[in-house]
């Protein structure tokens, strides 16, 4: 009995040390899964919590009515973020693109850079009809007409740039006469008046000329297309440009290096980024109020065209949450809200589209550079809203065919905008001239541009990220196509080995001089046989 007791004790003890031992194992389980993920995102809610915080100090530090010194102090910080990320861009899209370009055949560059480019087309109108159609339905500038830059206190915007000018200086652009001079400057077009005569009434005749000038910014459109084009080259070139291509790769993976560490004082500048623009506010509230419609249908058609339109193009091609992709990407995105430009924002997006996404890198590094300066979603769509907008506040009824020229012109000017902040202001301005609208108006949307731009580089970005991961499904399904046929190819030359050797062990069979023999034996004991028979039956 004791035994039995003790048996039973001894048992009850063991099954009442299981579930301790399981308890215990499901706490850590726990605290090591909290610990883990807090290892894997913390740069992430470092990040997001910059943004809040900076909020934050800004409304406090916007009581202390600083001088302009004392803002530009105040910015510093933020100011160096926006330094670091530029100096890398050169380096980064320079290099990637040529190691991308190189990495890839020929044939599938020019499958993959079709593909990306009527994605980017069909994206970026679709865009601007979804800014069009709600700049008619909201009618943000109907109301308006007593608007003007004068009651907001603007300075006014001027523009006299031709439209054609516009797209031809897009073309010079394309193929600067300077590689070195392209990395800090651009080609743009400016006029002079110049006298050509006198008219028959003794009046003086004096004509627009156009003529060349150099602007401050780099000419990203030049050296994206000169990298690619070098790319390829060297690919062509052989075993003679491998070194060349393992010294872009090299300096390359040198300038993520370079991005990890940088990404690390992303939480710290955005904080002072974003504090810095609520202090430098004028009197948001007669904005909000004057704009307030113009706002809300920029943005809601960010909201739109970002969490459904190009999440639904992304399932389309992939059959996979676009959301968990897009989950990925929350450490670009706030540093696309928090700088405003798609350009200081490719390093970061570069960086987590490979690690987070396992987007493959010839794809990202090939893709990410070009997206960032041709596709231009959320711009196409607040310039359509804009331009609207301005036809509204003139009391200007659109026709069919301006509609059209705006959805064509913003389309078409996107790929040209500069990805830095307020570059799709010029970019309206060439979408007023094409209907014939005044330009005078244009600083209201510079008033407004801050908060606007925000959003507008987000899904700017957010297209370019969407487009890496389609093409990498895509590149990742010929592949398995060409797997599957190099398989079969295969199995069908193994077939055809079979079959041969099939038919050469019985050609050999035939010829050999044992089985000839054997069967000459056969046949003369058959002949002998078929005697023996015939005897028989003449007896």
């Amino acid at each position: 009995m004791e035994e039995k007791k003790s048996e039973i004790n001894g048992h009850a003890g063991h099954k009442s040390s299981l579930p301790t031992v399981s308890i215990k194992s499901e706490k850590k389980s726990c605290k090591d899964k909290c610990s883990g993920f807090f290892k894997r995102n913390l740069l992430v809610i470092m990040t997001v919590s910059g943004v809040l915080v900076g909020v934050g100090l800004g409304m406090m530090v916007r009581n202390m009515n600083l001088t302009r010194a004392q803002m530009t102090y105040f910015a510093f910080p933020g100011e160096m973020l926006l330094r670091m990320l530029k100096m890398i861009i050169l380096p980064l899209v320079v290099c990637s693109l040529i190691s991308g370009a190189a990495s890839l055949d020929t044939r599938s560059l020019g499958k993959l850079g079709g593909i990306a480019v009527s994605y980017f087309l069909v994206t970026t109108l679709i865009a601007s009809s979804i800014g069009v159609a709600l700049a008619f339905i909201i009618k943000p500038g109907v109301g308006a007409g007593a608007l003007n830059t004068n009651n907001l206190g603007l300075e006014g915007v001027s523009n006299n740039k031709e439209t054609a000018d516009s797209f031809l200086d897009l073309a010079r652009n394309l193929f600067p006469s300077n590689l070195v001079a392209a990395a800090f400057r651009s080609y743009a077009t400016d006029y002079k008046t110049v006298l050509v005569g006198n008219g028959t009434n003794g009046t003086l005749n004096y004509q627009k000329v156009p003529y060349g000038t150099d602007t401050d910014g780099m000419n990203i459109l030049g050296l994206v297309l000169f990298a690619m084009v070098f790319g390829v080259a060297l690919r062509k070139l052989g075993a003679e440009g491998e070194e060349l291509i393992r010294f872009f790769n090299a300096f390359n993976e040198a300038t993520m290096v370079l991005v990890s560490w940088i990404m690390w004082y992303v939480p710290f500048g955005i904080m002072f980024l974003v504090g810095s623009k609520i202090v430098e506010m004028e009197d948001v509230v007669l904005l909000v109020t004057s704009l307030g419609k113009y706002i809300f249908a920029s943005i809601l058609g960010h909201i739109i065209h970002g969490c459904i339109i190009l999440p639904l193009i992304y399932f389309g091609f992939t059959r996979t949450n676009p959301y968990s992709f897009l989950s990925g990407l929350i450490t670009p995105f706030t540093t696309a809200f928090a700088t405003c430009s798609s350009s200081a924002t490719l390093p970061t997006m570069m960086k987590c589209v490979e690690e987070n996404n396992g987007v493959d890198k010839r794809i990202s590094r090939f893709i990410l550079p070009i997206g960032a300066t041709v596709n231009m979603d959320g711009a196409a769509i607040f310039q359509c809203v804009a331009a609207v907008f301005i036809a509204q506040l003139n009391n200007v009824d659109l026709n069919a065919g301006q509609i059209f020229t705006i959805l064509v012109t913003a389309t078409a000017s996107s790929v040209g905008a500069a990805g830095i902040p307020a570059g799709g202001i010029i970019t309206i301005a060439i979408i007023l001239e094409a209907i014939g609208l005044p330009t005078h108006d244009l600083s209201l949307m510079l008033a407004v541009d801050w908060i606007v731009d925000r959003t507008t580089t987000v899904v700017n970005v957010e297209g370019d990220a969407l487009g890496a991961g389609i093409l990498h499904h895509i590149n990742e399904q010929e592949m398995k196509k060409q797997k599957h046929q190099q398989e079969h190819q295969e199995e069908q030359e193994l077939m055809e080995v079979k079959v041969e050797v099939v038919a050469n062990v019985k050609a050999e069979e035939e010829t050999s001089p044992l089985v000839t023999h054997q069967n000459q034996g056969e046949n003369s004991s058959r002949e002998t046989l078929n005697e023996k028979d015939g005897v028989e039956s003449v007896l």
